[in-house]
């Protein structure tokens, strides 16, 4: 079989790309913080902010293309810490750029709609980049390393995602039914729209990319939602109380790192090759069943 390199294995949305890739590729996934043992990989281990532990794990793996997924994706962490930060979300992402270009490989880097300000929705791959954060920033720079050093390779934004939680990370989701479950109120902004897809289809549509599209690809989902709405929809699909959701506004909210209030993503080029992320409901309805047949497999065993 092929070989897949995936950086950030462990990662939410890596875990996601490794089981999907694993039905047709033999996966090695790069790991450093949050090693483990799964069937659907065979891990490397490796600090991708040291260019010559990058190096050498190509030279070890031989991949024949690679999907860059490992970020530090927490807006206030980078704001906090914008040079750690950068290390692993540019100089980490040119250094992977090289490798590939040396090889003549496919390379598939995820970057994410917050490269945009939200004032001027949805957005489609040509539209003008306009970061208001420095995650944001970080990643217009990060898609311009490989630009300049691999223009063959493919950068895909993602959405917002969720989804089923993973050995060693979880989507905002987790969270969310958990203080719902508990009665807990939380407070949801209003006033802040995405096109929100699921782990599972934004691996699908990254491997997509690998077999289909040089350049930039927007994979986002069909619906453009506020946190507040998609609360709320949860809510419904799981049977809890969507009377412990209340609105919020970004404008009253403690953060560091600015928000765009709408980065909702036009997917209409990612469609027309073939992606087809499901609707919003039918994603929850799959992701409880999911549960509950693991609840009930657990109570069997």
């Amino acid at each position: 079989m092929r070989k897949l390199l995936i950086t950030g294995a462990s990662g939410f949305l890596g875990w996601h790309v490794c089981r999907r890739a694993a039905r047709s590729w033999r996966i090695y996934g790069a790991v450093w913080t949050h090693p483990f043992k799964t069937p659907f990989f065979q891990p490397v281990r490796v600090d991708l902010t040291k260019a010559e532990d990058v190096t050498r794990i190509f030279e070890k793996v031989c991949p024949d293309a690679v999907i860059h997924t490992a970020a530090m994706a927490d807006p206030e962490y980078c704001q906090q810490h914008p040079q750690a930060a950068y290390a692993i979300n540019v100089d980490a992402t040119a250094t992977i750029a090289r490798c590939c270009q040396a090889r003549g490989i496919p390379l598939v880097f995820t970057s994410t709609d917050i490269v945009f300000d939200g004032l001027n929705p949805p957005y489609g791959e040509a539209d003008p980049v306009s970061p208001v954060n420095i995650y944001g920033e970080q990643k217009v720079l990060a898609e311009g390393k490989i630009q300049a050093h691999y223009p063959r390779a493919s950068i895909c934004r993602l959405a917002l995602m969720f989804g089923q939680s993973t050995p060693s990370s979880k989507s905002f989701l987790q969270p969310m039914l958990a203080s719902l479950r508990r009665r807990q109120p939380i407070r949801l902004f209003e006033d802040e729209f995405r096109t929100p897809i699921s782990g599972d289809a934004g691996a699908a549509g990254l491997l997509l990319a690998l077999a289909k599209m040089p350049g930039i690809l927007h994979l986002g989902g069909a619906q453009r939602i506020s946190r507040y709405q998609f609360g709320c929809l949860v809510a419904k699909h799981y049977g809890l109380d969507p009377g412990l959701i209340m609105g919020g506004s970004q404008k009253n909210a403690n953060m560091l790192a600015l928000r765009p209030p709408d980065v909702s993503l036009d997917n209409r080029k990612a469609c027309a090759l073939g992606f087809r992320p499901p609707d919003l409901a039918s994603e929850l309805v799959r992701l409880q069943q999911r549960r509950e047949w693991h609840q009930n497999t657990e109570r069997e065993a």
